[in-house]
């Protein structure tokens, strides 16, 4: 399990994908996000679901004129593949800031539940709540048959952005969490997460597609 805890743990094949918007909170002290170029991260050990996020991502992003570059492209692999100290990444963000950067956006899972379904066809409302016998009648499928509930998984994934260029108070762009319920294939999750963010971000005004590309 704790192999899977990065950006795209969730990459397992299941039933079905949901993306779900959680919360969000945005800086009012940013009156507008208008990055010269920004660098996308999506933390996770797997390099396939890592690109195919980031380049999504990038597809989104330039559609609203903004410069977007993957980190898959920009880091050296040698960086994320060990844990690095503060004065490290430091000194990484100075060097992001000399190749032009001014913005990060980056993805983490933040959490992780095991949750259980159970069949509806099983919890009805009706007459078997009054009485013992026909309650007891109704739900004693429970003793014998297995698939009554299944179990699965909800990834709580955070996208926060961030402007590099500015001091500590004003750094922080906007942050948002979403749930990823019961995930199935790579392209189909990201697809799905992706275009949750998007639509987040443009709802809050953070990002908006100017006169020539709407």
């Amino acid at each position: 399990m704790k192999k899977w805890v990065s950006l795209f743990g969730f990459f397992v094949v299941m039933a079905c994908s949901t993306t779900r918007f959680v919360d969000s909170w945005k800086n009012k002290e940013v009156s507008s996000f208008q990055p010269e170029k920004l660098l996308i991260i999506g933390m996770t050990e797997n390099l396939t679901a890592r690109m195919i996020f980031e380049e999504e991502l990038k597809k989104q992003f330039v559609k609203y004129g903004i410069d977007a570059h993957e980190s898959s492209m920009v880091l050296d692999r040698s960086f994320t593949d060990s844990q690095r100290s503060e004065e490290e990444i430091d000194a990484m963000e100075e060097q992001l800031l000399t190749q032009g950067f001014d913005a990060v956006v980056i993805t983490a899972i933040i959490g992780v539940d095991d949750k259980r379904s159970y069949n509806s066809g099983y919890y009805t409302f009706g007459y078997h709540w009054y009485r013992f016998g026909p309650y007891y009648y109704r739900f004693q499928d429970l003793y014998y048959t297995p698939d009554y509930y299944s179990d699965y998984q909800v990834y709580h994934v955070e996208t926060s952005i961030y402007n590099i260029k500015e001091d500590m108070d004003r750094s922080l762009v906007w942050v948002g969490t979403f749930d990823i319920v019961d995930p199935t294939d790579i392209t189909s999750t990201v697809d799905d997460y992706v275009e949750r963010i998007i639509m987040q971000l443009e709802r809050e005004g953070v990002i908006q597609k100017t006169n020539s590309l709407q």
